[in-house]
């Protein structure tokens, strides 16, 4: 009896993004015959292969570029973090043209299919304050609090653009309690008052 094909398996995944090593899982087959399946399918117009052994379902519903950002980092926690977090939670309204993204993986920019990456490593000690986007599971999201640290910390950080923002929005159930708190968090002393002064300049203004 041959084995079903490699399509099968990729709707028991039940999401638009996969990987070739969770094919190669699902079916049995060895990563290079699920490599060479996948590339068929691609030629066909059913995939795309986004960047290196990552796959999209071709114009799936709920494909985006954020649904793709935990499968970049398989050694590595990420969150959408910065400028990109900022307009999500409504706090500026200028759209960013590439995904600023939080990491304890090495600063580097990710270019694929779906999107541009702008990844920034932050220290293992500062790597907290995101939640599921929505409560949905499909990507991590700083808090609107820490995602405005984590923007005037890299900003301290010979990151300049991060630390300016022509229009910015407080929405109600932003605390600037909980931003100070998160700059008191920051371990390098330099640092932490470099964004204490900047946030208290962003405080006396708003």
């Amino acid at each position: 009896m041959s084995k079903p094909p490699v399509l099968k398996f990729i709707k028991q995944i039940r999401r638009p993004v996969f990987t070739t090593y969770e094919i190669s899982a699902l079916s049995g087959k060895s990563a290079s015959a699920a490599t060479q399946a996948l590339n068929y399918l691609e030629r066909e117009g059913i995939l795309v292969k986004i960047y290196r052994g990552i796959w999209v379902e071709a114009g799936h519903e709920r494909l985006t570029p954020f649904v793709v950002i935990p499968y970049l980092f398989p050694r590595h926690r990420a969150y959408v973090s910065f400028v990109s977090a900022l307009h999500m939670h409504g706090m500026i309204e200028q759209i960013p043209q590439v995904i600023t993204v939080a990491s304890t993986a090495h600063t580097r920019t990710i270019k694929t299919r779906i999107g541009t990456y702008s990844v920034h490593q932050l220290a293992p000690s500062f790597f907290a304050g995101f939640h599921w986007y929505k409560k949905e599971g499909h990507f991590l999201i700083a808090e609107p609090e820490k995602a405005l640290i984590d923007s005037l910390y890299l900003s301290a950080h010979k990151k300049r653009q991060f630390g300016y923002f022509p229009e910015l929005h407080f929405p109600k159930p932003f605390s600037f309690k909980r931003a100070e708190g998160w700059a008191k968090r920051i371990s390098d002393p330099r640092i932490r008052k470099n964004v204490q002064l900047k946030l208290t300049a962003l405080i006396r203004k708003f």
